[in-house]
């Protein structure tokens, strides 16, 4: 296992003096010399302090865990064979790859309509996830999935209007569920929005069910990237005073007087606003789900994040008791635009452990005879083979793989590429491909097709996700072609195998080595 490299790391800024050459344990250079102006985590912590917990330049990066946990997702490999289909005639013909069917549905009473199995997590009052969310939200509209508004945007925009402690209007979260509802077509896919402590408060999902004409909402108990509030960064006074005024924790005060003296000398020049803690209980819960619907949503789901096993028990039981529809798993290292850096590695319950208790509990209701939501799972997958292996690990109930730095990924390089285009500045790797939109992105004409005159109206940022979007497609219809399934429902635990033994005991799914044995001893007779 490859162990957590402390003390130095890209996320903070930081390195050792003496390269390679440090101590397993601490993290620190072998030796460590004065005079040194301090490069490392310690070092940087003696002059900037707090600043160093969180992963720089805030604003302009996502970041996700370094931790390499000892199971993840490449210790199973996906199980194919030679005979039958499932889901489809048993036909050459017809049991082809581009036949495999990615559809599925979300929730009760027909459900939500995914072209494809991916739902972006929820990305919420960041600067990255503002600066990006035409792509996204337009990117998402195309590919007919859902993605998900997520917490303290109201809170967030300086233009919202608030009386009474409970939101009025804000023009941010409007510009964000309309974005993506212009685009929207066929039903397909839908606009989420995400509630923690403060917005609870502020009456942010009722406001967007009644006056937004959102159908989908989403309460949110944590997520794997850290196991507090919700956090950014405010490099404006006026605005972190409004925040406070608002109700949010923000550090220092800027409401001190000698808190706005240091700010304006240039002691420091970022307040850190940060969100509460929710208390969750059981009675709590069913009474907010009761009332949300009573105010019209159609949908509602909850996020957890890498809590310990017990409250994902609580989670699962409780989303039984409220008949929700889904419910989203995160798990530890889950990516981010602003979490503690430490807290990120080395807090929560990894995905394999944390998936593998959550298909127990499902296992459990179910036997039962109780309600189980559906299930999204999320923490760190960015690509076919991996979105394959979770649909199998918790089969039948998982419907969805939750994403968010990836899909985040892939509409900034395209609305970097966009920019390159325009100012004649595509690097050679581009040019080779061409130097107009069509000719880079692979999808382009497609679209061009597709929207004729609206085409242009489709901004680079969009095509990049959608783009992505196709490669997963085409790459999980084929993973599943492979092993005869010709729909996301037929994948079941046997078609993926353990490499290891510990992740054979972990997840309940047999090592390769003794996979099939009843079946080959039948065929040798």
């Amino acid at each position: 296992m490859t162990l957590t490299r402390y003390n130095a790391t890209a996320a903070t800024l930081t390195k050792n003096r003496t390269g390679g050459d440090w101590c397993p344990i601490s993290g620190m250079c072998v030796t460590c010399v004065e005079g040194c102006t301090g490069m490392c985590e310690i070092g940087k912590s003696a002059y900037r302090g707090h600043e160093v917990i969180y992963p720089q330049p805030f604003g302009i990066i996502t970041t996700a865990s370094q931790k390499a946990y000892p199971i993840d997702l490449s210790h199973f490999n996906i199980m194919g064979t030679a005979v039958g289909a499932v889901g489809i005639e048993e036909d050459s013909d017809k049991a082809i790859f581009p036949n495999v069917n990615l559809e599925t549905r979300l929730g009760q009473n027909g459900g939500i309509k995914l072209r494809l199995p991916l739902v972006i997590a929820g990305l919420g009052s960041t600067n990255i996830a503002k600066q990006n969310w035409e792509g996204l939200a337009i990117g998402s509209a195309l590919t007919g999935t859902p993605l998900t508004i997520g917490e303290n945007v109201c809170g967030m925009d300086n233009d919202s209007i608030i009386e009474k402690g409970r939101i009025v209007r804000s023009p941010e979260l409007e510009w964000r569920v309309k974005t993506f509802q212009e685009w929207q077509r066929d039903g397909y896919g839908a606009i989420v929005v995400q509630s923690n402590v403060e917005d609870g408060r502020l009456g942010v999902l009722e406001y967007a069910i009644e006056k937004l004409g959102v159908e989908v909402v989403e309460l949110k108990w944590g997520q794997g990237a850290k196991d507090i509030g919700g956090e950014v960064k405010i490099k404006n006074l006026e605005k972190a005073q409004l925040l406070k005024k608002r109700g949010y924790v923000v550090l220092p005060d800027p409401l001190d007087p000698a808190v706005i003296d240091e700010f304006k000398r240039g002691v420091f020049t970022e307040f850190e606003r940060h969100s509460r803690v929710g208390m969750v209980t059981e009675e709590g819960f069913l009474d907010t789900v009761s009332r949300l619907r009573k105010a019209g949503a159609k949908y509602i789901s909850l996020k957890t994040g890498a809590y310990r096993p017990a409250d994902l028990a609580r989670a699962v039981k409780f989303s039984s008791m409220a008949k929700i529809d889904y419910l989203t798993v995160d798990a530890a290292g889950g990516g981010t635009g602003m979490s503690p850096w430490r807290m990120m590695n080395e807090w929560g319950v990894p995905g394999i452990e944390l998936w593998s208790v959550l298909y127990k509990c499902c296992n459990r209701l179910t036997a039962k005879g109780e309600y189980v939501p559906d299930i999204v799972l999320a923490g760190g997958f960015i690509l076919e083979d991996q979105i394959f292996k979770g649909f199998a690990l918790c089969a039948p109930y998982v419907k969805a793989i939750a994403m968010a730095r990836a899909p985040l990924a892939a509409a900034m390089v395209g609305k970097t590429i966009g920019e390159a285009i325009n100012g004649g500045q595509l690097p050679i790797y581009l040019q080779r491909f061409g130097n107009t939109r069509e000719s880079i992105f692979v999808t382009a004409e497609g679209l061009k097709r597709e929207y004729g005159k609206d085409y242009e109206k489709i901004p680079t940022a969009a095509i990049g996700l959608y783009t992505y979007y196709e490669r997963l497609a085409q790459g999980l219809r084929q993973l599943m072609a492979g092993g005869r399934k010709f729909a996301l429902e037929h994948i079941t635990r046997n078609d993926i195998a353990a490499l290891t033994p510990e992740a054979a005991k972990v997840s309940g799914i047999p090592l390769v080595s003794d996979l099939d044995a009843e079946e080959v001893d039948k065929i040798l007779g």
